[in-house]
């Protein structure tokens, strides 16, 4: 079998990598010189590292601090080329000491004209970002200054400008993070929120990465078991408890993973931002209550029912939270062919919902429990998502308030009620309140627990893990050699989500939402 196999080959290569005092290790720790023996481990990463080194073989650069008028703009590069284009745009032939700040006057080393005085730092491989030798530049953020030092960067031999995410490819490559921390990086920039930021930055720091790679050498160990049984147990050198053992790994395994998969969505939802819609019968104030939550007016109000037509969406940050709130038409059986495509997208909304903010009018409704349920009822599927009830134009209400205002208190069988103005602004703060009591229990809290799911990529990958892990239980009383291929099926899912195993295919997909320069 496959173990057998290795160990054979091994023995007639006398593949050094099976002894960990082999001098080749010694190499790796920085101990001494030798030359890595062809089929072992370290000098199969050796090689990858020179594959890497002839595909990086150029120097790249870009503004990493974004475009536009600003007091310091920031020009990095990042390849062999960087500690001769320091040299050349300083004219000074001696670098500054690593990672220390020097005071330089930047030329063109073309024309030698004087394009700027600023700061430079030097970042020599592979203590650096991207693993490679890199240079910054802090110029003056003129868009005449940061252009003219662009070009006489692309003026020098072997320097190209970097394409959007490159930076940061370079350093997954490089080993400096794997694709989960990547990812995280690439959330950072994009975070607009206090627990988007707290979620990206915990995900950077690598703690997914390592949840999954705990996984990973788990399931290694447990088909390194396995493999173990089925080629040397008819030698007696395997004892029978070996498989019981691959069996418990297994089923733990599988409930971990399943149980980090039905987590409802948190990690992306906090990532992507909850969307939630505004619904309720035309002329209930509707597109009031968005322009009193968004401070603007972003949608039209007017007296006449059925105003809304189309769905107007706007970006929040509640309480640290991302919300994507819509706008829509009233609900109701509308005659008017556009209004008609108007409630078919409302409905449309509504069914893809995380969160609903169900707006009636206070004057109008019920004021005991189970007649305001049943109105409320009318309005949403049987499925609905979560619901916040909101009583608008409390303001016109007369004797009926102290009622109302027990039945949001009390209503047990109805969904968080509170009644609101959009008028006078009367009821916004417990709305507020209310919203973000929703949508902490959505996204839950970034900082505690084990790390959230924040791609679907990373739950495509785990249900095909816990699939094949499923499928394991099946085959183990069957085949053992089929048992064991489906451990393997689940390990390449866990390794595509890291970029350890088969990364290839899904790198440009992931780098090519960065921003140029990163």
């Amino acid at each position: 079998m496959a173990l057998r196999r290795a160990l054979s080959a091994a023995g007639r290569r006398g593949c050094a990598s099976l002894n960990p005092l082999c001098p080749v290790w010694a190499v790796w720790g920085g101990r001494g010189p030798s030359t890595p023996s062809p089929g072992c481990l370290p000098h199969r990463r050796w090689a990858q590292q020179r594959l890497c080194s002839a595909a990086w073989g150029d120097t790249i650069f870009a503004v990493s601090s974004g475009h536009g008028r600003c007091g310091v703009a920031v020009i990095r590069t990042s390849g062999p080329g960087s500690r001769g284009a320091l040299r050349s745009l300083t004219g000074h032939p001696k670098l500054p000491p690593p990672r220390v700040l020097a005071l330089r006057r930047i030329h063109d080393p073309v024309t030698a004209e004087a394009l700027d005085r600023g700061l430079i730092v030097w970042f020599p491989g592979p203590r650096s970002f991207t693993g490679e030798d890199c240079a910054e530049l802090h110029v003056h953020g003129g868009p005449a200054v940061v252009s003219g030092v662009l070009q006489a960067l692309g003026r020098l031999p072997g320097l190209r400008p970097a394409e959007p995410g490159e930076f940061t490819r370079r350093a997954f490559h490089h080993g400096k993070l794997d694709l989960t921390a990547a990812e995280g990086l690439g959330d950072l920039i994009r975070a607009e929120t206090e627990a988007q930021r707290r979620q990206a930055l915990r995900q950077m720091d690598g703690e997914l990465g390592r949840l999954y790679q705990r996984w990973s050498e788990t399931l290694t160990q447990a088909l390194a078991h396995l493999e173990a049984y089925i080629d040397f147990s008819e030698d007696d050198n395997v004892e029978e408890e070996v498989l019981s053992h691959v069996d418990a790994t297994v089923r733990v395994l599988e409930q971990e993973i399943g149980s980090h998969l039905r987590d409802g969505r948190r990690g992306e939802l906090l990532r992507g931002g909850v969307r939630a819609v505004i619904i309720g019968p035309p002329n209930v104030g509707k597109s009031s209550l968005l322009n009193l939550l968004c401070q603007r007016p972003a949608a039209i109000v007017s007296p006449v029912a059925g105003t809304t037509r189309d769905v107007v969406e706007v970006s929040l940050n509640i309480s640290g939270y991302p919300l994507v709130l819509s706008d829509t038409a009233g609900l109701r059986d509308a005659t008017d062919p556009v209004e008609q495509e108007g409630v078919s997208r409302a409905r449309d909304r509504l069914r893809q919902a995380d969160l609903v903010l169900a707006v009636l009018d206070a004057a109008a409704v019920p004021t005991e429990p189970a007649g305001l349920g049943a109105t409320l009822g009318s309005l949403l599927p049987p499925t609905a998502p979560p619901c916040i009830l909101v009583l608008n134009k409390a303001d016109l209400l007369q004797g009926s308030r102290g009622a109302l205002h027990d039945t949001c208190a009390c209503g047990d069988s109805l969904p968080p009620t509170t009644l609101l103005s959009c008028q006078t602004g009367e009821g916004l703060e417990r709305l507020l309140e209310l919203l973000a009591q929703q949508l902490a229990r959505l996204c839950g809290d970034p900082l505690s627990g084990s790390p959230t799911l924040t791609q679907s990529r990373h739950s495509l990958h785990l249900g095909g893990c816990v699939a094949a892990l499923a499928r394991y239980e099946l085959e183990r009383r069957r085949d053992l050699g089929l048992a064991a291929e489906r451990l393997r099926v689940a390990r390449r899912h866990l390794g595509r989500i890291t970029g350890h195993v088969g990364a290839e295919d899904i790198l440009d997909i992931i780098f090519r939402d960065f921003c140029v320069g990163k």
